[in-house]
């Protein structure tokens, strides 16, 4: 019997820091900008939803796209493994940026009231500990081309 009550109340407990974890990122905004002087590209993710820009001057009208259950699951799980204030002091692993190799990028987030942001990285090459996260974000702007 106690046996069943320790699964029972693991399940209970996992499942509730998981929709813990989602509802905190339906109040995330997480931004995305990459560009050069001919490149521009701007994602904004927010409650289940992708903000895609393409036009600095803000002249076009920006896309707008609903992130699938899956697709949000998957990036709630990479957001969770992310120490955000660890997020300004990351290392970028290349700087193709300087001689007009890669896009300047930059990550933005807004969580719980503060806000993370991390040092320019190469667009393509993000630093390790944000790969996954910034892939999947720069996906979905690949998806609308």
């Amino acid at each position: 019997m106690k046996a069943i009550s320790m699964i029972l109340l693991a399940i209970f407990l996992g499942k509730s820091c998981s929709n813990e974890a989602q509802n905190d990122m339906t109040n995330t905004t997480i931004q995305y900008v990459a560009n050069t002087r001919g490149f521009f590209q701007k994602i904004i993710i927010t409650n289940k939803k992708a903000i895609i820009s393409r036009d600095r001057n803000a002249v076009e009208t920006p896309q707008e796209m609903t992130i699938s259950d899956a697709d949000w699951k998957e990036l709630v799980s990479d957001f969770q493994k992310i120490n955000l204030d660890e997020l300004a002091t990351l290392k970028d692993p290349t700087q193709k940026r300087f001689y007009d190799g890669a896009a300047i990028a930059n990550l933005k987030i807004h969580y719980q009231n503060k806000d993370y942001e991390t040092v320019a990285f190469d667009h393509g090459f993000p630093p390790v500990e944000i790969e996954k996260l910034v892939n999947k974000i720069v996906s979905f702007a690949k998806e609308k081309e």
